[in-house]
């Protein structure tokens, strides 16, 4: 198929959507982005080449069919676009706004040039189609008799409900927090996506069919034994919600906080609830420390702003990244290149190569931070990277507020998953086979849960492979598509893979 421009690559610079000016958007909780024209969008499009063979496709955990959709965004058939993107996506507007975009660096003009900028065409795709009123309810047309109880609502639940029930399957989504979505509501702040847009897909999926229950602490307030009895599958989608914690002295001082705490709080503020100002998290007129500089630690720096953070340090155990792509890590691998989001252009500093000792307080409360600047070196005898400290890196900083976000162990043990008697891999996440199913027969599981903390579109791939797993344990056979961009796991526990 050769591309509706094809020498656009060679004609048009890659160009995104404007960002509103810092000074603004810090004084709001509004998206980051501004409107794509749609002249723009389409251009773009045509950027994308007949390359024969396109690993941008192959980058996408989803499977994408990305080079489809771009040509037909160039031609203007926007309404086929979107049936194409949703032949793989069940949530683009969640992808299109939070996905870090693998697919990009694995563009075949990422080699030398910029690559398509497929992840805001994405969205311009599916905004385009909410819009125009072409995203409707799709339910069975007939249902199958069997029931599906989906535990945990993130991006995996509910493209695994979605799917299981467009099977015809009678699915339960179960929650146990108020709303429905899991990081995307509770984690994820407004100005990188507005709750609305999780909202809007949570109708389509209960106006087809899935029942929706919050406020649900499946293995408390349902007993494991109700549940297995009441459903013929169990998919287990709920996260990974350990968070990693540190056992330097002064942990326990007020104003040291999970990142997850804070973030969930402020999108609960900003869907309407309050807090008194006792159970309040908040940085304003506060000196702040983040400890992680991932994706977390970078929500907590934009939410900091918008509360009127003093200031704000970021700070990384690991060395600040190279620029450029090292050896080692060749095109179309991810490149572990240092980044900059729309949060640290808005203010803040951060620091690398730097460990916490302990922190100090006044009155129990953190006021100070003793740190220390370290090294990464092989280790002599296992010739791993090992820390050392640098002689004479010691120093202290103050801080009103520090944010804890260096990520994730595993999914809770304790009740739901125990109760199940499922196995653990090695890290503590769910073992399953090759249908994700786990060591119990009739229980799958997805997501974080089985796979530990990763990307959206990860979550939504994962979703999607375990309903098809789940479809062909209790049917014998699936009309749900196969994920074609995601690796699941080797059977490693010697789960049953039929009934």
């Amino acid at each position: 198929m050769l591309m509706g421009k094809v020498t656009g690559f060679r004609e048009i610079a890659r160009i995104t959507p404007h960002r509103r000016p810092a000074p603004e958007r810090v004084l709001d909780w509004a998206e980051v982005y501004k409107e794509w024209p749609e002249k723009d969008a389409r251009a773009q499009a045509g950027r994308c080449m007949d390359c024969g063979v396109p690993f941008c496709n192959n980058g996408c955990p989803l499977g994408n069919l990305i080079p489809d959709w771009n040509d037909l965004v160039y031609q203007g058939n926007w309404r086929e676009a979107i049936n194409r993107l949703h032949e793989t996506n069940n949530f683009p507007e969640f992808t299109g706004r939070i996905c870090p975009a693998p697919c990009e660096p694995a563009c075949t003009l990422a080699i030398n040039m910029d690559a398509v900028t497929i992840e805001m065409i994405e969205k311009a795709i599916v905004e385009r189609a909410w819009k125009e009123g072409w995203i409707k309810p799709e339910p069975p047309s007939s249902r199958t008799g069997k029931k599906v109880a989906v535990i945990g609502s993130g991006p995996a639940g509910m493209a695994a409900a979605q799917q299981l029930n467009r099977a015809g399957h009678t699915v339960t989504l179960f929650e146990r927090d108020e709303y429905i979505g899991g990081l995307l509501s509770l984690g994820i702040p407004d100005f990188k996506l507005e709750k609305h847009v999780v909202t809007r897909r949570v109708g389509q999926i209960a106006a087809e069919g899935v029942v929706i229950r919050t406020g649900v602490n499946v293995g408390v307030d349902i007993s494991t034994e109700e549940l297995r009895k009441s459903f013929d599958a169990v998919c287990l989608a709920v996260g990974s919600t350990v968070p990693r914690d540190m056992g330097a002295q002064g942990r326990n001082l007020k104003g040291v906080h999970f990142a997850m705490d804070y973030l969930a709080q402020q999108n609960r503020r900003g869907q309407g609830q309050e807090f008194s100002p006792g159970e309040t998290i908040t940085a304003a007129g506060k000196r702040v420390v983040i400890l992680g500089g991932g994706d977390t630690g970078t929500d907590c720096l934009g939410t900091a702003h918008r509360h009127g953070a003093k200031d704000v340090l970021q700070f990384e155990i690991m060395p600040r990244p190279s620029a450029e792509r090292v050896s080692g890590n060749p095109w179309p691998l991810w490149p572990t290149i240092y980044r900059s989001s729309s949060a640290h252009e808005e203010g803040g500093v951060r620091d690398y190569n730097i460990t916490t000792v302990r922190f100090e307080g006044e009155h129990g409360n953190v006021k100070r931070l003793h740190c220390a600047r370290v090294e990464w070196a092989p280790d002599s005898k296992t010739g791993r990277m090992a820390m050392v400290n640098v002689p004479g890196g010691e120093f202290e900083v103050e801080a009103d507020l520090v944010l804890l976000a260096m990520g994730f162990l595993h999914p809770q043990h304790k009740g739901l998953l125990d109760g199940l008697g499922v196995q653990y891999d090695a890290r503590g996440n769910v073992k399953t086979d090759v249908l994700m199913m786990s060591s119990v027969p009739g229980v799958f599981a997805c997501g974080d849960a089985q796979q530990g903390q990763s990307l959206v579109v990860r979550a939504i791939a994962s979703g999607r492979t375990c309903a098809r797993g789940v479809d062909l344990w209790l049917m014998g056979k699936s009309s749900l598509p196969a994920v074609r961009g995601y690796v699941r796991p080797p059977v490693s526990n010697g789960a049953k893979t039929s009934r």
